[in-house]
């Protein structure tokens, strides 16, 4: 089976990407896409830049450049996913998929999928971004039902600077943001790389913690009927009894 990507900076965090599927079956065929940039993204807004690029039609003009059209495609960031709102994560997937012809959706769409497969309603966010998306981001899981207890923003600046995180930054990020009252730690930005630390993040913090790497390649998977299950990868891909069955490919 192949995976599509849409990425948004090149040369940050596909390894990681590359990674996950190889340590879940050899055979994902995997690729990546990238959409132009427009607004500056150091821009006053912080989110303006992140909604420019997420536009359906620049979405759909990077889906071109695949070589060849994937049997699922998921447009691969947290943020210029979830600025537009749930009805426009939905708008962008649904664009993907009329444009494609095959199942799409996003990190995004990703981590609602993965909070109803774990039956959890209650999460703690471990933030990269500025407070203010971090609000957006918080607010985009009220319309779908979800609460944040507790949040941190670290406010960390470029795709590259994330690239270049440490385990350790990442770890201590994760602590920080954990709460009590918190069912699942989730971990929204997929240039960092986590999936080294996917176990020993949940040993630590005792509960499902949800990167958004993990998300990603899990729900498209999941889109094609093929749930992955490995050990040594976190709750999410132990499997569940039970398959979701989506409504549609941009539900």
């Amino acid at each position: 089976m192949d995976l599509g990507l849409l990425y948004p900076t090149r040369g940050c965090g596909e390894d990681d990407f590359a990674e996950l599927c190889r340590r879940l079956d050899p055979a994902i065929g995997l690729g990546f896409a990238y959409p132009e940039w427009g607004a500056p993204a150091d821009e006053p807004d912080p989110a303006a830049a992140v909604r420019e690029i997420g536009s359906p039609a620049r979405l759909t003009r990077a889906a071109d450049r695949f070589p060849a059209t994937p049997d699922v495609v998921s447009w691969a960031c947290s943020s210029c996913s979830f600025t537009r709102g749930l009805d426009g994560a939905r708008e962008q997937a649904a664009a993907l998929a009329a444009h494609l012809g095959v199942p799409a959706s996003s990190t995004s769409l990703a981590y609602l999928a993965a909070l109803e497969r774990l039956a959890a309603g209650r999460v703690a966010l471990a933030s990269v971004y500025h407070p203010d998306l971090t609000a957006l981001f918080a607010a985009f899981l009220v319309e779908a039902g979800v609460e944040t207890v507790h949040a941190v923003s670290a406010d960390a600046g470029s795709d590259r600077a994330l690239a270049a995180w440490g385990p350790e930054r990442i770890v201590e990020l994760a602590e920080a943001a954990d709460h009590g009252e918190a069912q699942v730690v989730l971990v929204p930005e997929t240039a960092l790389h986590t999936t080294p630390l996917l176990a020993e993040l949940e040993a630590r913090l005792g509960k499902p913690v949800l990167t958004a790497t993990a998300v990603t390649v899990w729900d498209a998977l999941d889109r094609l009927g093929e749930e992955p299950v490995q050990d040594g990868l976190g709750t999410l891909f132990r499997g569940a009894a039970g398959r979701r069955r989506p409504s549609s490919s941009a539900s």
